[in-house]
């Protein structure tokens, strides 16, 4: 005797585990694991080579200078780390040359953003604030001396000047007086500054 299926309308868990389902394919199939994955089974795709910026490779992790905590080809505040197109794949150029990949060789040069450093380390900085913020070494180590020997002749102004600086040097507010970027791990906590330019204000908004 053949099982009857429920008539009445599916739970919602059900129906939100369908879902993630078909969400998780999606994004698996059409990733660059889904080309990876292709290729395992024995696909081959032919493709422009300038497409392959579009997603079908992984890139490395940049190598990362242990006394500036920034990619080790940083200039001009642009490092770049080799990408790897997935395997089984096959691009062709303007002039109809055909380059297969295996999944080994350099697909191209992905640039990453790096900063400016000069030797000021953020933990320092921080310590230095902290601990005799009320002589003014933080800021004579920053590179503002008058600034310094004026909180070194009133005592971090009363102490009151002393916490502001801890405060604004704690959340990067306050950097070196060359312009340049504390050293803080790369992996690290970071500050992220957004800026509104004119590239970016109310900018005409592209929809698929």
């Amino acid at each position: 005797m053949a099982a009857a299926w429920p008539s009445g309308p599916a739970a919602p868990e059900a129906v939100a585990a369908q879902l993630l389902g078909v969400l998780w394919f999606v994004s698996v199939t059409t990733g660059p694991w889904g080309a990876a994955a292709i290729a395992a089974a024995g696909g081959e795709e032919t493709l422009k080579c300038e497409d392959l910026k579009l997603g079908q490779y992984i890139c490395k992790d940049p190598k990362i200078n242990d006394a500036t905590q920034e990619p080790v080809n940083c200039t001009n505040y642009t490092a770049h780390v080799p990408c790897f197109p997935a395997p089984n794949v096959t691009c062709k150029d303007f002039s109809g040359n055909e380059t297969h990949f295996t999944g080994n060789e350099v697909g191209f040069l992905k640039p990453i953003s790096c900063r400016n450093v000069n030797g000021y380390s953020y933990k320092v900085a921080v310590a230095l604030s902290l601990f005799l913020g009320w002589l003014g070494a933080d800021r004579f180590y920053l590179g503002y001396p008058a600034l310094g020997l004026l909180k070194f002749c009133t005592v971090g102004f009363c102490g009151i000047g002393s916490l502001i600086d801890f405060i604004l040097i704690s959340m990067q507010i306050v950097g070196p007086s060359d312009g340049s970027s504390y050293i803080i791990d790369y992996y690290g906590t970071r500050l992220t500054r957004l800026s509104i330019t004119n590239e970016t204000f109310r900018k005409t908004q592209l929809y698929p």
